[in-house]
């Protein structure tokens, strides 16, 4: 259920559908659980959404998927979400109207595509693919090699990595356009059958909710570099404890009283190593990010694996937070080191940043300037819904009468 959104996929598609139905009429079927399911009858979506249902999500034991992953030609991800009775719901939907477009949103979800493809031969398919799945899972694997060796992780995203290029490969075929968040995962996507038509529609940022002054920050008492993101989120839990391990003692040698804040639902158990320690607090789930990207000394994304492009920076930048972050967590934005953010790879250049940017308040205030501009100028939501609406208006015109 696209709310609250509070998280990358719930945060893409409720700015989409918000955008969309001031000039489309949507219907929305989703997984919800009970709680959620009533939320969001009640929410503003009741007012964008001709139609919402839902169905519970399925569940998968660890077992089970231990098993599939073993035995399955199918990826993890294509069988994480399969319901039977969602896709009875579905197939009659379609049967009781004759839709203009069919938007299938995430990897774990195409499997309804294909179904679609068909129920509903004369719709125009849209997946909006969030990540090139598989460039995530290597670059998992990769990631996981170098840090733990022949972990279960690293076998784990290798096996991943082959399922998902031949299943990503055979959905993306199947729709009459795939959507990518950015220009390098549409050549990740292109790598898996050039043919496949591709299109480009960013993630974004509401631009008036994160702006720097709409709310009061937090004190932390010290030099503050918070992450935030879901925490449960495989790179996100990489990202915090490579930090943690490999740069914060490096900065603490310099500012010893400086604070790693991790801030996010859902904290994963291998977190847990990291509380009471000192320099280091994990919040878990906290009603508005806002007041704690404004307290923030430096914004750090010390991201190791992904895809896809992180809302989490675009909601940074448009706060006006100063940046710090791997190649990786700024991958698929157009920044340049220096200019709207600073990058490190090496864990000793990227302490060596966060110091320098903590220590000059200059730099601070041009990276947070620069920053923000930038994302006014091209991640705002209200321009990238008309990208969105390109595409349907192209397929459309062109579909069979």
């Amino acid at each position: 259920m696209p709310y609250p959104p509070d998280k990358g996929t719930t945060i893409r598609n409720y700015n989409l559908i918000a955008g969309l139905a001031e000039r489309h009429a949507i219907d929305l079927l989703t997984f919800a659980e009970a709680e959620t399911a009533i939320a969001g009858r009640t929410s503003p979506l009741a007012e964008m959404c001709r139609r919402i249902d839902s169905i519970p999500p399925p569940i998968r034991s660890t077992a089970q998927r231990a098993l599939t992953t073993l035995l399955s030609p199918q990826p993890d991800m294509a069988l994480r979400l399969w319901s039977p009775r969602f896709a009875g719901r579905f197939a009659a939907w379609l049967r009781e109207r004759d839709y203009d477009v069919i938007q299938i949103e995430g990897i774990e979800m195409a499997r309804y595509g294909v179904l679609s493809a068909r129920s509903a031969p004369r719709a125009c398919r849209v997946f909006d693919d969030h990540n090139a799945e598989w460039l995530l899972q290597r670059r998992a694997y990769e990631a996981e090699r170098q840090l733990q060796g022949w972990s279960v992780g690293a076998i784990y995203s290798l096996i991943q990595t082959w399922k998902l290029r031949r299943y990503e490969r055979r959905v993306c075929r199947t729709a009459h356009r795939v959507v990518a968040v950015s220009q390098a995962d549409a050549a990740a996507i292109r790598e898996l059958d050039p043919a496949l038509a591709v299109t480009v529609v960013t993630n974004g940022v509401d631009t008036t909710h994160y702006r720097p002054g709409v709310v009061a920050p937090i004190d932390f008492g010290a030099p503050a570099f918070v992450f935030s993101g879901t925490m449960d989120f495989r790179p996100n839990v990489d990202a915090a404890l490579w930090f943690a391990a490999n740069v914060l003692p490096k900065v603490r040698a310099s500012i010893p009283a400086a604070e790693f804040v991790i801030v996010g639902q859902r904290p994963h158990a291998r977190l847990s190593s990291l509380r009471g320690h000192d320099g280091i607090r994990i919040t878990g789930a906290v009603d508005d990010v806002r007041p704690y990207i404004a307290g923030a000394s430096v914004y750090v994304v010390p991201m190791r694996m992904g895809g896809g492009t992180r809302l989490k920076v675009l909601e940074a930048m448009a706060m006006g937070a100063p940046i710090v972050s791997t190649s990786m967590g700024v991958d698929g934005f157009d920044v340049e080191n220096g200019r709207e953010v600073v990058i490190a790879d090496d864990p000793d250049r990227f302490a060596i940043e966060v110091v320098k940017t903590i220590e000059d308040v200059e730099r601070r205030r041009v990276l947070g300037e620069r920053g923000r501009r930038f994302v006014e100028a091209k991640y705002d939501w209200k321009a990238i819904v008309p990208k969105m609406e390109e595409v349907y208006r192209h397929l459309v015109t062109k579909r069979v009468p």
